[in-house]
């Protein structure tokens, strides 16, 4: 088969019609499909059933030193819980902060804190300042932009790069721009690309010179240790690079159990240099008496030491890597003798990146929504949801069936294809 762009006029019009003639019959069919958020599969919520019952009666409520998780107290979390998501992240318990099943409320809290206080290094709350910017690594994770247009926060994108962001640009711009105060960072199979950072990449951010003083790096590692097989891409450890340095202030680092065990009911964890914590502490002893103890004893019960998750999340990859192998078989099959697209192939996380052709990504969402598949929203992957070249489509392949997840990433193929070919034949 000829590429797209190697066919002559006649050939493309008999291949759109082609193509418009099979987007029919699939539309005829009335799917309702679904891979528009990174959500585990029932399979996978399933590995976890018996944690919903370690706990049963209220003496299995009490930790190793005696404190009853029924009741209030421990501000940042029980020892027992920061002690094992120290030994998996190999950061000191007590720099670690736990929440509730959210990293995400957990980073909200965090830069609306700054926003009302300030931070470590602040002349003043950033909410007097002003302008506040962030840099914004694209493509990238949606929320993580929700949470500044919510807050009034410029965001300015950043070209992702195979080895992380572009980092002469982050280093030129936080230099000489003291309005910029962060940067938001998934290190390890990035959101929507699956790219993880190189050892060079996260050596430059652990020495990030900036002209603010209270300039944050948000380092979410919400995939830490998703890798779909025992080949998973490594991250070097950025606490420990700054941990002692001039440079430790600058990171706020998060991670959750949200896709280990249940994403309702997980625990988030929020990890801090000891001025940042001295200061956070200050602030979130007015906000809360404590956070859920029971959940977290639940969880260091079911998994023990950082072995017993890491063990769990074999099982996980497992799962997942089927459903990642029948998306890029299509792409593949469908896409590359097209030669109209590209896409990542991580080794682990929850997305696919694919790049249409330009211009026609909105299209291909269109289509899709119309023929019964549900993706995420063309341009969701970019600040303020504008796709400078209209390309970026995000594909989430955990929650459906193998079977309902075959059929709806050839749908997507067969829009991006009609998309381009009604394009180019105007």
């Amino acid at each position: 088969m000829k590429k797209y762009n190697e066919m002559t006029k006649e050939e493309l019009l008999s291949e759109l019609d082609k193509v418009r003639a099979e987007y029919e019959k699939i539309k005829a069919q009335h799917y309702e499909l679904d891979m528009s958020r990174g959500k585990p599969s029932m399979d996978q919520l399933g590995l976890t059933e018996s944690l919903l019952h370690i706990l049963n009666k209220g003496s299995d409520c009490k930790t190793g030193d005696g404190i009853d998780c029924r009741n209030y107290g421990q501000l940042f979390g029980l020892k027992e819980a920061r002690e094992l998501f120290s030994s998996l992240l190999d950061i000191p318990a007590e720099n670690i902060i736990l929440g509730g099943n959210s990293s995400l409320n957990m980073m909200y809290d965090t830069v609306a804190r700054a926003m009302l206080y300030g931070v470590p290094g602040s002349e003043k709350p950033w909410c007097r300042l002003d302008k506040v910017k962030f840099l914004c690594p694209s493509p990238g994770y949606d929320r993580h932009f929700h949470i500044c247009e919510s807050l009034g926060i410029e965001m300015i994108p950043i070209d992702m790069t195979p080895t992380g962001p572009d980092m002469d640009t982050v280093e030129r711009l936080v230099a000489e721009d003291e309005s910029i105060k962060g940067i938001w960072c998934v290190p390890k199979y990035s959101n929507p690309q699956g790219i993880t950072y190189s050892d060079e990449t996260v050596r430059r951010f652990a020495k990030l010179k900036c002209k603010a003083k209270d300039f944050r790096i948000f380092w979410d590692n919400a995939y830490a240790v998703h890798d779909l097989d025992d080949n998973g891409d490594k991250l070097l450890n950025i606490f420990r690079l700054v941990e002692g340095t001039e440079f430790e202030d600058q990171l706020y680092y998060f991670f959750s159990t949200s896709k280990i065990s249940f994403p309702g009911s997980g625990v988030a964890l929020l990890a801090l240099s000891d001025r940042n914590l001295a200061a956070a502490k200050k602030i979130i002893e007015v906000q809360t008496i404590g956070p859920d103890k029971i959940n977290q004893l639940r969880h260091v019960r079911y998994f023990t030491d950082a072995e017993g998750i890491t063990d769990h999340m074999r099982l996980h990859g497992m799962v997942l890597k089927p459903k990642f192998e029948v998306v890029l078989n299509t792409l593949e099959s469908e896409l590359k003798p097209t030669g109209i697209a590209e896409w990542t192939s991580p080794k682990g996380g929850y997305f696919i990146s694919l790049d249409v052709a330009d211009g026609t990504a909105k299209e291909t969402y269109r289509l899709a929504k119309e023929a019964g598949v549900k993706i995420t929203n063309a341009g969701a992957t970019f600040p303020y949801g504008r796709d400078p070249r209209d390309r970026n489509l995000r594909l989430a392949p955990s929650f459906p069936p193998v079977e309902e997840l075959a059929a709806a990433i050839h749908i997507v193929c067969v829009c991006a294809k009609l998309s381009y070919l009604e394009k180019v034949n105007g």
